[in-house]
């Protein structure tokens, strides 16, 4: 999946096929300029307030106490983005009615009822407002490149920001956990899994009700549990679903415990050195013809096979931790030296750029 320029027209369409757009400023200019228009109206209550009915912008304005021209600007720009339409306006009941015509009404479209209303099953509104927190990560971009140093973000965060980051990655969740319950290898009968650095849990929530005997426990970061807690208590799992406090490149895993070991959107967080311990514990603290499965989002091959996706995330977690992205093979690699057998990797469709290498430990 790609983000490009999109021609509205037979003559930008022709323009496009030319070279003739500049499309380096489209990019970035008009990228940026749609990224925070998208994350205003969201952060500002705009689409929730518009939830129920159309409005005008001044009702728009009274109940997310905006002021009323600046906020038919965002609207406008909103139209324009395709989050907002115009709906029918609507006649104040005055004498003056035909001469003062009431302000046009805006409603939300079914791509903002779908992915940015809180009360929908598919919403991703606190994935957009994580945004607000990256936003302030990729500004380190010029700094890395100059000087090879990464950010801890973990480490710098306060615990306002680790509400926004799990309540964040919980949204995103929503895009593919289904898909991970039914593409994630389970051995027949597993009981126990173990879910490295699940912090909000879903997905071991989707795996449990996708297998009624599985237990699993979720061991995150103390600040990430504290958080994350209120977020797994609202999918009434009980004890089939608990938090553990530890940090996952110290902690004992044990031996022989778990049926499944679950490793999600942590090893892009962590150098070479760091993972193949990681995954030479996690082997060790699996049941025979158990599986280690290894979530994440890919690092293309080479540059000849780098999607923009898959490249831009690359970077995005060099910046933001210590090595960046890895490919399916150096996952397989690792695990192929803890004694477990790859198997060969998987790509969700829900969730592009994203897949498991998942490997079997030997019966």
């Amino acid at each position: 999946m790609k983000i490009g320029v999109i021609a509205e027209n037979p003559l930008e369409r022709a323009a496009l096929l030319a070279g003739l757009v500049p499309t380096p400023l489209a990019q970035t200019i008009v990228g940026m300029w749609l990224a925070r228009t998208i994350m205003v109206g969201v952060k500002l209550g705009v689409f929730e307030a518009l939830a129920q009915e159309p409005l005008t912008a001044s009702e728009v304005g009274t109940r997310c106490r905006t002021e009323p021209h600046a906020t038919e600007k965002l609207l406008i720009a909103l139209v324009g983005a395709g989050y907002l339409r115009v709906a029918p306006p609507r006649r104040r009941a005055s004498p003056n009615a035909m001469e003062h015509p009431s302000e046009e009404c805006y409603a939300l479209t079914p791509v903002t009822r779908r992915w940015l209303l809180a009360t929908s099953p598919q919403s991703l509104r606190d994935a957009v407002l994580h945004q607000f927190l990256d936003a302030q990560f990729i500004e380190h971009y010029e700094e890395f490149v100059l000087t090879g140093r990464p950010l801890d973000v973990h480490a710098m965060m306060t615990p306002e920001q680790w509400g926004v980051y799990q309540r964040g990655m919980r949204s995103g969740a929503n895009l593919y956990a289904p898909e991970v319950a039914r593409r994630t290898p389970v051995p027949k009968g597993a009981r126990a899994m173990l879910d490295i650095g699940g912090a909000h849990g879903y997905f071991s929530v989707a795996l449990c009700r996708r297998y009624p005997e599985l237990h699993a426990t979720i061991l995150d970061l103390p600040e990430a549990v504290e958080q994350a807690a209120p977020l797994l208590a609202r999918e009434g799992m009980g004890e089939r679903v608990i938090h553990k406090v530890g940090d996952a490149v110290t902690e004992d895993l044990g031996v022989e415990r778990y049926d499944l070991v679950f490793i999600s959107s942590l090893m892009h967080h962590f150098d070479e050195a760091t993972n193949r311990a990681l995954t030479q514990r996690a082997a060790q603290a699996l049941c025979p013809g158990g599986y280690l499965v290894v979530q994440e989002v890919f690092r293309p091959v080479s540059a000849h096979a780098a999607g923009q996706l898959g490249a831009l995330a690359d970077l995005y977690f060099a910046v933001t931790s210590e090595a960046g992205t890895w490919s399916p093979a150096e996952i397989a690699a690792w695990q192929r030296a803890a004694g477990l057998a790859p198997r060969k990797p998987i790509e969700f469709l829900f969730a592009p750029g994203t897949g498991q290498q998942s490997a079997r430990k030997p019966v």
